[in-house]
């Protein structure tokens, strides 16, 4: 996915530098919540040689401020003071260490990236979320990935209420040589997915991914409207939509379980995509959403490249907000 810059013949002087490695990206992108909670963690520890409960407690404080929620830092709080008190922690270092490792525990039953198998075509991914969260950027960029890959791509501009989406769904198009299946603003959307899974149906389309209408999880006409273009499109196939993606907001924090829990009751939701997290303290959320909601965490945005729209991996997520840098 790095694109190597092929050095200028001209002037060697003008060479643009080579784009981060794909850790290093990481890395960058998780640099505000890192700033927040892990440095945070490193000076607390600095210079203390035993864990003690004043040093808990802080770390809990620093855990809250990173949006990690009340239950999930309990949970941590409670392993640390487990093991302090059977004496597993021979030093304040060696907590952090723990801290790590059951953060991970936590992230890992989330490791569940998305597979599409080559016996299911078109395969459909319906992508849902609310107003803002990043949805069509997100459908443009694994659109882009997926089309890297080799697989054949279309899209369909399900949301037909706000007025740029559907030329933003078609400037991805027309970026990536991608087809998209639109029409006017205010058409039924579920009259333009059954037409866009016709045509990737007769084309021999790879993947169809079909945008929808942001919408807030409590307007429940909205939420009707899902469930329609759901049965519609189940009407050509009926194991269709094969992924229910929902796109959530790290900025918000909290909200997103909410947000997840309404999507999730109202048509189910098989994966998860967390945008925003290079824009955010927050990023802690991912471990609340992790344990509370059991849902797979299909992929993670931490930037505005198409390379940037990664899949979930905790051990590289973990250590990207605790390594130092190199």
């Amino acid at each position: 996915m790095l694109n190597i810059l092929k050095r200028n013949k001209k002037n060697d002087a003008d060479i643009a530098p080579e784009k981060p490695n794909l850790f290093a990206r990481l890395r960058q992108g998780l640099s505000k919540t890192r700033a927040g909670l892990a440095e945070g963690f490193a000076r607390l520890i600095a210079g203390k040689k035993q864990l003690d409960h004043e040093l808990l407690d802080q770390i809990e404080t620093s855990l809250l401020c990173a949006d990690t929620g009340v239950a999930t830092t309990q949970h941590l709080i409670n392993h640390l003071t487990d093991k302090l008190s059977r004496h597993e922690l021979a030093d304040a270092e060696a907590a952090l260490a723990a801290l790590q490792t059951e953060m991970k525990n936590i992230l890992e039953p989330c490791r569940q990236p998305l597979v599409i198998p080559e016996s299911t075509k078109p395969f459909v991914i319906l992508v849902v979320g609310v107003n803002g969260s990043g949805k069509t950027t997100t459908i443009g960029k694994l659109a882009a990935q997926l089309k890297a890959e080799g697989k054949t791509v279309m899209l369909a501009a399900g949301d037909t209420f706000r007025a740029a989406a559907i030329e933003q769904l078609q400037v991805w198009g027309q970026r990536n040589d991608i087809p998209v299946i639109a029409q006017q603003n205010g058409v039924d959307p579920a009259a333009v997915l059954h037409d866009a899974l016709s045509a990737a149906t007769s084309r021999g389309i790879d993947v169809l991914i079909a945008d929808t209408a942001g919408r807030l999880h409590t307007q429940n006409h909205l939420m009707e409207e899902l469930k329609k273009i759901r049965r519609v499109l189940a009407k050509i196939d009926p194991s269709a939509p094969h992924e229910t993606l929902l796109v959530l907001d790290a900025g918000i924090g909290q909200n997103t379980l909410n947000q997840a829990n309404q999507f999730l009751e109202a048509i189910g939701v098989t994966g998860l995509v967390l945008t925003k997290l290079d824009g955010t303290a927050k990023g802690g959320i991912v471990f609340a959403i992790a344990r509370e909601l059991s849902l797979p965490v299909r992929f993670i945005g931490v930037g505005e490249n198409v390379e940037d729209l990664r899949p979930f991996d905790p051990e590289a997520f973990v250590a990207a907000l605790f390594e130092p840098a190199s």
